[in-house]
């Protein structure tokens, strides 16, 4: 697959199934997987309390870029994706500092910029651990990276797990929104 790049080290790679904007009571959700080395996003939407699968990537950024133009990188491909895909919610995993605390950094400065641009969307952002998303795809929270993606792919109907990593666990926390708010909590959209 090929990656267009720019003067700003921004690298992008898509898999999508083009669907147009909203409609009717059909609900869209992206989630984020952030990082600032490669960040995963996955577009889904509701319809009728049925899930389809829109679309996944990844934003890539490389390290030899300043971090000041990853992260400006990292805005403007997370606002071309709000501006492309329209959602009317977002889901995004929340940092877990429970090795290394000097790595999770850069990440928290990527999570600043993704969370910065969904406020100018007026897109609402909410935070999931990595132990709630793994309780609402596959049901426990000791799910293991494996079975979350498994769980990604049987959900959406999907032919094979999601690639990268980055993208299923982005999937992950955009059903995991849906499971919170949607048809549980209805306090977005109509399911």
């Amino acid at each position: 697959m090929s990656r267009p790049e720019t003067a700003s080290g921004f690298a992008a790679a898509t898999l999508a199934v083009k669907a147009g904007p909203q409609s009717g009571s059909a609900f869209r959700i992206i989630g984020i997987d952030p990082g600032l080395a490669a960040l995963g996003w996955g577009v889904i939407e509701a319809r009728q309390g049925r899930l389809r699968h829109l679309g996944h990537g990844y934003i890539e950024t490389h390290k030899d870029t300043p971090l000041g133009e990853r992260l400006l990188a990292i805005a403007e491909g997370v606002e071309r994706l709000i501006a492309e895909w329209e959602p009317a919610a977002a889901g995004i995993e929340s940092l877990f500092f429970w090795k290394n605390v000097t790595s999770a950094l850069p990440v928290a400065e990527a999570r600043g910029v993704i969370r910065l641009a969904f406020v100018r969307a007026g897109v609402d952002l909410a935070d999931y651990s990595p132990t709630a998303i793994k309780q609402a795809v596959v049901g426990t929270s000791r799910a293991d990276k494996a079975q979350v993606q498994a769980m990604v792919q049987l959900l959406l109907g999907l032919d094979a797990v999601p690639r990268p990593d980055h993208a299923a666990d982005a999937l992950a926390a955009a059903i995991c929104r849906w499971h919170h708010e949607g048809p549980l909590g209805r306090r977005i959209g109509p399911f």
